[in-house]
């Protein structure tokens, strides 16, 4: 029996990004249905061709960084969404705040979603936020 999972990324932490990523794609590499919606601080780590990469936390999310074998959160979502069918969804509202339009993200990402919709999608569902 599978799940449904909805994941929340709203921080742009390292350490945050990466157990959103990690939970993702375990989720739907085994079956379950996956939608990741990301706003806020998470989103602008998503535009096609950017170097910026996000803060760390801790000693651990500098761990992360530097050790060999870590798949970095943005080949997690990537490997999510391809391999997976997980959805990757960016809000609308951060998205005409940021000034950025739906083409400006990594192509894994689908259509620019409301709050809204995705709670109302998530009903029934596990609800995860990072």
């Amino acid at each position: 029996m599978s799940q449904n999972y909805h994941i929340v990324c709203l921080t742009g932490t390292r350490e945050k990004l990466q157990m959103a990523a990690m939970f993702a794609s375990v989720a739907a590499a085994t079956g379950d249905r996956v939608t990741v919606f990301f706003s806020m601080n998470a989103l602008p780590f998503f535009i096609k061709n950017s170097v910026q990469q996000p803060p760390v936390e801790s000693r651990f999310g500098e761990m992360i960084e530097s050790e060999v074998g870590v798949p970095p959160f943005k080949q997690l979502f990537k490997s999510a969404a391809e391999l997976g069918d997980a959805k990757l969804l960016p809000c609308s509202m951060a998205l005409d705040l940021l000034k950025i339009t739906k083409e400006a993200l990594d192509p894994e990402f689908g259509p620019p979603t409301g709050l809204t919709r995705f709670l109302n999608d998530a009903e029934g569902g596990q609800l995860l936020t990072f």
